[in-house]
């Protein structure tokens, strides 16, 4: 299947000095977010509909299989653009626009769709500026920003037949030097329409609406399990803060080191000032979430990434605690501190060998291990919290039991799970 995109349009509110596709959201192009995600999802290539040649120069670099068709007049509108694209597309095809921005899941469920895409919901977008669509039996009645009665607000994504250009052409014949509104073709066409509502879908044409969608693409980028309660409550609320202001400015990759940074000094820290080092030891875990937040929300996820980011993590959990040890004045303690720290690297240890033994997240699969307490995020905050009273000897004495009974829990509920999955 291939997919049609219309990338001609002027962009005159959104003042940036690229065409409005190539504009960075969250890390990313808003281009790229589309065509990355469709490819993986079978679409084998791309008709660009543009006007400025560094589209192309964009899809060369990327390595898109694509056709570029130029508009020269981009004023015509995008109904116009759509029309040039007719001698390309022989099938069924994908239509989005160049501007809008849609989360994974919904083009996961677009692509199966028919005809005009539609939101319900439509939750991310001002309904008062927003394309409505009026349906009857199942099919577009009516269309357009005007409507007062309507059922969906269109979405700009379509999975339409080749019959369209049919209508295009007869519409661009009619108008002649006018502008052609897509909706004026949807109108005449009468597609089907398909809902897919509640996902994550925007059109960019301002610098407002450019702030919301990089927002909300940074609260998605936050996965719905694995996190303690200490990382749901606190954590994310200022690590997607920090996400979202520095997203356009700095890699997954960087961020580790910068985190890996704050935590080392945190335990260096702690032979100077206690309280100041716990208060590093927990911003440097408030940090930790940010390199992941960015990576998913710039779609720079990497295995690798992710690999060094959980070692390093160990290295600094390890120095902190073993610095706290060093100023502890009871040698007997240090007993208590060993099964503390290897308590805490075993938490770890047994969520990640799972992994690598099963290929599944135990987080995902086991969901009673989503309610054990002891979680890294716990473990830094609580750590924190005694180092700010002075109570060290007790720290060593809670985490020592904390982290080992964990692993005891963790292994009786892995047992169990895997013994039910068998009867099944």
């Amino acid at each position: 299947m291939k997919a049609v995109v219309l990338a001609a349009g002027l962009g005159t509110r959104l003042k940036a000095n690229v065409p409005k596709p190539l504009v960075k959201v969250a890390g990313r192009e808003i281009i790229y977010r589309n065509l990355s995600i469709l490819s993986e999802l079978g679409i084998d290539e791309f008709i660009v509909v543009a006007r400025d040649k560094r589209i192309e120069e964009f899809l060369i670099k990327h390595r898109f299989k694509y056709k570029i068709v130029w508009n020269n007049y981009p004023e015509k509108g995008n109904g116009y653009s759509l029309y040039l694209a007719k001698d390309f597309v022989d099938d069924d095809f994908v239509l989005i626009m160049g501007d809008h921005i849609y989360e994974r899941a919904f083009i996961e469920k677009a692509v199966k769709g028919k005809g005009l895409i539609g939101d319900k919901i439509a939750k991310y977008v001002d309904k008062d500026e927003a394309t409505k669509v009026l349906s009857r039996d199942g099919r577009v009645e009516k269309i357009g920003k005007e409507l007062d009665e309507y059922d969906y607000i269109d979405t700009g994504f379509f999975v339409l037949s080749p019959d369209i250009f049919k209508y295009a052409e007869e519409i661009v014949k009619e108008k002649g030097d006018e502008e052609v509104k897509l909706s004026e073709i949807i109108s005449r066409a009468k597609p089907p329409v398909t809902e897919v509502s509640g996902y994550f879908w925007m059109d960019v044409d301002t610098p407002e609406e450019l702030k919301k969608a990089r927002r909300e693409l940074i609260r998605l980028s936050v996965k719905s399990y694995g996190d303690g309660i200490v990382s749901r409550t606190i954590n994310r609320r200022i690590s997607t803060w920090i996400s979202e202001k520095i997203v356009d400015h700095i890699t997954p990759n960087q961020m580790t080191v910068i985190t890996f940074l704050v935590g080392l000094f945190s335990a260096l820290l702690v032979f100077v000032n206690r309280p100041l080092a716990g208060v590093l030891y927990q911003i440097s875990s408030i940090l930790d979430g940010v390199d992941g937040e960015i990576a998913r929300a710039s779609m720079r996820e990497s295995r690798v990434g992710g690999w060094i980011d959980s070692i390093l993590d160990r290295y600094v959990d390890f120095l902190f605690l073993l610095a706290l040890a060093i100023t502890l004045n009871d040698l007997r303690m240090w007993i208590v501190a060993a099964f503390a720290i290897f308590g805490s690297f075993m938490v770890s240890y047994t969520t990640e060998r799972y992994k690598a033994a099963f290929f599944e997240d135990i987080y995902k699969e086991i969901r009673p291990m989503r309610a054990l307490a002891g979680k890294r995020d716990e473990r830094v905050f609580l750590t924190m919290v005694f180092c700010l009273i002075g109570w060290i000897d007790e720290l060593f004495i809670i985490l020592a039991i904390l982290t080992n009974l964990r692993v005891i829990l963790t292994v009786y509920l892995v047992m169990k799970h895997k013994k039910s999955a068998e009867l099944k």
